[in-house]
Parts: C-alpha cells; structure tokens; sequence
C-alpha cells in the first residue's frame, strides 16, 4: 500500500514537472517570437526610405508562426482535390456535379469545366461563370435515377449521420449516402469518390475511417478506374497513385480516392 502511494506521489509530481517545463518553455518561445517581430520591424522602418504606407501600433497584424522553412499544408485536402482536377480534365464532361466536396475545388474546375456545387449548407458564392451553388441532402437527392454523367462526392460521407454539420443523427447515414450517389449516377457515369481509409472506425463526432474492403463492397456493381492513397506519411511520399490494398490496410488515417465508372448493365444480362 505505501509503495503505491509513492509511485502515485512521484506521477504528480512528474506531472508538475512536465506542466511547468511547458509553461517556461511556451513562454520563451513567445518571447522570442516577439522579440523577432520586434526586430523585422526595426529593420522594415530602418529601410523604409520612401515611406509610402503609414505603420500604427494600432494597426499591427502579428504573424508570428509562419516562419517556416517549408510552407505547411494539410495532405488530405490539397491532393486529393488536386488528384480529382485531373480525373474531371480525363473525364471532360458537358457539366459536372459535385456533392459536398472542397468549395476550392469547385470554384477551380469550374473555370474550365460548368460545375453545380450542392451542399447540406449551402455555399453563397456568387459571381463566378461555370458555378452554381445549390443546397441538397445527401441521404435524399433530387436527382432522377441515372441521370448524373459526372459526380464527385469527396471527404464528405464520412461525416453523414454523426450531427456535426447539424445533420441527424444516423449510424447508417453514410451507407444511405452511397446508395444515393449510386442511384443518381449514369450508366456508363463517372464517380470520384473520397472517404478516410485505413484500419475502421469512428473519431466522433468528426468522421468514420473506412477500410478498402469496405469501401469496394459497396460499390460492388462498379468499376474502379483508378485508386490513388495519400497515405499517413504523405509529407514524404506525396500521393500514391494506383496503390494497393496491402499499403492501404496498413494506414491509421489515410486518404482514399476512388475513381468508378457505373457498369452498363445489358438486357440480356437483365433478362438472365
């Protein structure tokens, strides 16, 4: 009994410790941040000859943490969307649909592709030729059964059901979701289709994780045409396109993008 005491002791004061190391060290590097500021500001006047814009304290806009040697950028949504330009420049359609997806890829494509962009909350972007912005629930579409040749629907299904965009509340809103996106594409349609992916399970109440098992499950009566992963370490690697399952299970929270052609499905097949 008294040597768990002890031990319990010494965690609270390692705890301590740790909290107050933390607070002397955020500190100094607040401090040096400032005096760095303070500093760049000195030299800018120092060189500022012409004097052409006036500088107030009252106006300072202090950018202290992007001095950085590289520019950071979250992997996930800057290739995928950049992976999914490339199939719509592949895919050429008259018009394209997009579901949820970035708002930065929509008003990109849209300047060389027209693009309708619906959201459960919708976008108020105006002014842009080839965009328009439109609500729509993604468990109910109001789209007619095949009438969609290009759809995209990415980082977005994921999040269906779980209440954080004020959705309700649906352990199965994603599969609805899915069976929606399916329904709506054309045969012979293309989907870009982006979810996490990995080992599954949900972080709630931000996303689910999919596993690619999963995925090509439910989407059984499609083709893949392309699957590219932006895998944990995706600083390093960048994008991996064409990838493979084995690399994929192996992810904690990767990016799957999914790139399927709805089969056409003949009458003869039908009859049989």
């Amino acid at each position: 009994m008294y040597d768990k005491f002890i031990a319990h002791k010494n965690w609270i004061f390692r705890g301590l410790l740790f909290f107050f190391l933390f607070i002397v060290l955020k500190d100094k590097c607040l401090d040096y941040k400032e005096k760095w500021f303070i500093h760049c500001l000195n030299k800018f006047k120092t060189l500022d000859k012409n004097k052409r814009f006036s500088i107030k304290d009252e106006d300072f806009y202090k950018c202290l943490d992007d001095n950085t040697r590289l520019t950071p950028f979250d992997t996930h949504y800057e290739y995928h969307q950049a992976w999914a330009a490339r199939c719509v420049r592949k895919i050429n359609p008259k018009k394209h649909i997009d579901i949820s997806s970035r708002i930065t890829f929509n008003v990109i494509v849209s300047a060389f592709v027209p693009v309708d962009f619906y959201d459960y909350r919708p976008a108020k972007i105006q002014n842009l030729s080839g965009l328009k912005c439109k609500e729509a629930d993604l468990t109910n579409l109001h789209f007619k059964s095949g009438s969609v040749e290009s759809l995209s629907c990415m980082h977005t299904v994921e999040h269906i059901g779980l209440g954080r965009y004020g959705d309700e509340i649906d352990p199965e809103g994603d599969l609805k979701a899915i069976e929606e996106l399916k329904r709506v594409v054309a045969p012979g349609g293309n989907l870009l289709f982006v979810v996490p992916i990995g080992i599954p399970r949900i972080q709630y109440n931000a996303h689910r994780i999919y596993s690619y098992d999963m995925i090509m499950s439910y989407f059984d009566d499609f083709e893949l045409i392309n699957y590219s992963l932006i895998p944990d370490n995706a600083k390093n690697t960048g994008i991996i396109n064409n990838a493979g399952k084995d690399l994929t299970d192996n992810q904690k929270y990767g990016c799957g993008c999914f790139w399927f052609k709805k089969r056409i499905v003949s009458k003869e097949t039908v009859k049989n």
